[in-house]
């Protein structure tokens, strides 16, 4: 294809050119002009005759909000008084989003959990054994605070377990103690719930295991008390409590004492500590499978604090 300057001609002369053709029977495309660039086909906003469809006001009707776009928001009443400033406010919900929320877990989940050996009957149980066998999901970011053991399957549960959780029914405490069974109620802090539910990432960064943080004051006569077989109770107080629970649901509590499994029945934690065998300020190696203890004096007074 040759340009204007190629072609020596000018516009008028290829206009001629292109009628000579055309009165010689030549052939030229037809292009609609709906797809040339640029064309804009009929719409709404564009005038048509009266008495057409949609024609004169578009369909819009005679002036106001409708035909003017300018309608109010979704939930306006009018201008008066809305109803969500008309009622009184109540704190029903207040402070919702920092509300501790503590995942279930029933006696039913936990003996299924056991059956399928996901769960060591014969080894203390707390968090760390029930997120690895994928009984429950704790997540401290949404301000999970750990386990509520409930009694659902209470009349089901066989197995003979010393679990520790952060909150228990009284029916759930009293189906495991028939059994011969221990519980305890234990707070962690969000950095502690964490390090517990996932230990390995913690032990490869190579860091101290960190002290365990006092409950809050709103938690303090939970744990405190020995009916809730809280972790900060007096151990003088458990048998009566044990004893008490016995009665009111009508079964003979057993003797641990004389349990071949007594010395794991009574393994409790320290109330700042973390994992069962390991202390405060302890580096875990995993390269060498190893584990550091501090000689520090001031650092064994920090920690054994």
């Amino acid at each position: 294809m040759l340009t204007r300057a190629e072609d020596g001609r000018g516009r008028d002369e290829n206009v001629i050119v292109s009628i000579n053709l055309v009165s010689k029977g030549a052939w030229v495309p037809q292009v609609r002009r709906g797809l040339q660039l640029g064309a804009r086909p009929r719409g709404l906003g564009e005038r048509r005759r009266r008495g057409r469809r949609r024609g004169r006001k578009c369909g819009r009707g005679h002036k106001g909000e409708r035909q003017r776009g300018t309608r109010p928001r979704l939930g306006f009443e009018g201008g008066q008084t809305p109803f969500y400033i008309r009622i009184p406010k109540y704190g029903f919900n207040e402070g919702h989003s920092l509300r501790r929320q503590y995942q279930p877990l029933s006696l039913n989940r936990l003996q299924y959990l056991i059956d399928l050996g996901r769960v060591d009957p014969t080894q203390p149980i707390d968090l760390t054994q029930l997120v690895n066998g994928r009984g429950v999901t704790i997540q401290p970011l949404k301000r999970d605070y750990g386990v509520q053991l409930v009694e659902e399957g209470a009349d089901t549960f066989k197995a003979k377990v010393n679990i520790e959780v952060q909150l228990a029914s009284e029916l759930a405490i009293a189906a495991i103690e028939k059994n011969g069974g221990v519980v305890t109620t234990a707070f962690y802090d969000p950095r502690s719930l964490e390090i517990l539910c996932k230990p390995v990432p913690f032990f490869l960064r190579g860091q101290p295991i960190p002290k365990r943080m006092l409950p809050p004051e709103a938690l303090v006569p939970y744990y405190t008390d020995a009916k809730n077989r809280g972790y900060l109770a007096d151990p003088a107080k458990f048998p009566e409590a044990r004893l008490e629970l016995a009665k009111k649901y009508g079964y003979i509590l057993p003797d641990i004492t004389k349990d071949e499994l007594f010395k794991m029945l009574s393994t409790r934690k320290d109330p700042r500590q973390i994992f069962f065998g390991l202390a405060p300020g302890w580096v875990v190696n995993m390269t060498d499978k190893k584990i550091l203890k501090p000689t520090d004096e001031n650092l064994l007074k920090y920690f054994s604090s």
